[in-house]
């Protein structure tokens, strides 16, 4: 749907959005923490509460450190970047699915998919045990076919998550339509297992009001400045205070990190998202959905899309924003047509919804990587350990990462650090001036192979060889 007909819908639709997270957006939220002042000591200093940040700390007391000993660092609040951002989507993957997996990891993929199970199980027993009230459902994920060459893709896709033992089922376009009411679908590949949906600020929030009740100390507003190392540890440095410690994790995602070596690894990249008015009894029923799934497409520019448990639909992806020199910075947030085109393909998608209205639109960055996993490593004379890059998927997979992280400060050699996906670093990123136009050479290569039956041209085929990651 565009031009001048779909436009006064839209602009209607988007007219009272707030420019704030549906999940953050609301009375909900608790009350802000008690920045770091003064100096202290600990035996680990997490910095940044995102999951990464929030499990490190969560592992680290569960594998016998004294939460009196863990301090986390935030430098806004919990949950403020894509922790509180995303869709809500969690998977057992660890490696970006199993294609990206057989692509980049073929010999170790049983056993990545293996532990990825094993995390997400033993994430969905920490939830459980601690009565974190954050919506979990393991109700799988549906992906669509809206292009005619979707379908035989998702085909492909069926016969390797059977090869991996995973409960799929391919739709033709009659089924998945009765499934969920759309006539842009031409099919789709029903998987139940693996993963399903959660409210993700209300898991964040849960995490650190549990390290708390624990003993673990949570300073938000403590933005960490540097680390330098010395002789009893690594020196952690906010604006108003200093804390001294054994051990440090770092756990920045996208957001400036006090190890400027991430920067080589780590691309912010800027998605978008819009939640819908709860609603009507009547528009649900129009729409089918009664397993009530999270809804893709396998694009390279794609969609993502749920309801929520107050029965609206969140609706996000397709742009993916880089700004030049890794800028993040909150003004981002609402800048360009982003929101606008995303709010054209919901009603293309869904026009049975048409006068629907959106109460929020976000955005904020992702931290992807070359290769679309995380990135890991030791620095301070291996008292420093850093997980970053885990591009869209960390809502699960930043479980696993925390344990690596310890593992890492361990000195220990452990089956996880044994991996290669945790030895081998991603391809870094090239510095500017070159960065910015080779991303969006890549950007614009990957929206062509989307107009071209899903065919790879020239350049991404090279970037695939060279391991990044988009043979895909």
């Amino acid at each position: 749907m565009s031009g001048g007909r779909a436009a006064p819908l839209v602009r209607d639709a988007l007219a009272d959005a707030r420019p704030a997270s549906y999940w953050t957006d609301g009375p909900q939220a608790p009350p802000r923490r008690d920045r770091l002042t003064g100096r202290r000591e600990a035996d680990l200093v997490v910095v940044g509460a995102g999951f990464t940040g929030l499990w490190t700390a969560w592992r680290a007391v569960e594998r016998g450190a004294d939460p009196a000993g863990v301090v986390l660092l935030e430098s806004e609040h919990v949950g403020y970047g894509a922790s509180g951002r995303n869709g809500g989507f969690i998977s057992a993957s660890l490696t970006h699915g199993l294609a990206h997996g057989e692509a980049m990891w073929p010999r170790e993929l049983p056993v990545l998919q293996r532990m990825g199970e094993d995390n997400l199980a033993a994430l969905t027993a920490t939830v459980r045990q601690a009565a974190i009230e954050c919506d979990l459902q393991l109700v799988g994920k549906t992906t669509v076919a809206v292009e005619p060459w979707h379908v035989p893709a998702l085909a492909v896709a069926h016969e390797r998550n059977l090869k991996y033992g995973e409960d799929s089922e391919l739709l033709d376009a009659d089924q998945m339509r009765a499934d969920v009411a759309s006539p842009t679908y031409l099919g789709g590949l029903r998987v139940r297992s693996g993963g399903g949906l959660l409210d993700p600020a209300r898991l964040a929030w849960g995490l650190a009001e549990g390290l708390e009740r624990r003993g673990v100390r949570v300073h938000e507003g403590s933005a960490v400045r540097s680390l330098r190392r010395t002789g009893s540890g690594v020196e952690v440095r906010t604006d108003a205070g200093v804390v001294t410690a054994a051990q440090v994790v770092v756990a920045t995602a996208a957001y400036p990190s006090p190890l400027r070596r991430l920067r080589a690894w780590v691309l912010p990249v800027y998605d978008h998202v819009l939640a819908t008015e709860p609603l009507t009894s009547g528009q649900l029923e129009s729409l089918g959905w009664r397993e009530r799934q999270g809804l893709t497409d396998p694009g390279n520019q794609f969609h993502y899309y749920r309801l929520t448990a107050d029965d609206r639909i969140l609706w996000g992806g397709w742009d993916a924003t880089y700004y030049r020199g890794n800028r993040v910075a909150a003004e981002l947030e609402q800048a360009g047509g982003s929101h606008e085109l995303l709010a054209e393909h919901f009603f293309a998608t869904f026009p049975q919804l048409a006068g629907v209205r959106f109460t929020h639109r976000w955005a904020g960055p992702i931290d992807s990587t070359s290769r679309f996993t995380a990135a890991y490593g030791r620095s301070h004379g291996g008292r420093v350990a850093y997980a970053a890059g885990h591009t869209g998927l960390g809502v699960g997979a930043s479980r696993f990462s925390a344990d690596v992280a310890l593992d890492l400060l361990s000195g220990e050699s452990t089956e996880r650090t044994r991996l290669s996906i945790v030895r081998r670093r991603p391809v870094p990123f090239p510095p500017e001036p070159l960065r910015d136009p080779l991303v969006r050479f890549t950007q614009r290569a990957l929206a062509k192979a989307d107009a071209d039956g899903g065919r790879p041209g020239w350049w991404l085929r090279t970037i695939a060889k060279l391991g990044m990651g988009f043979s895909s």
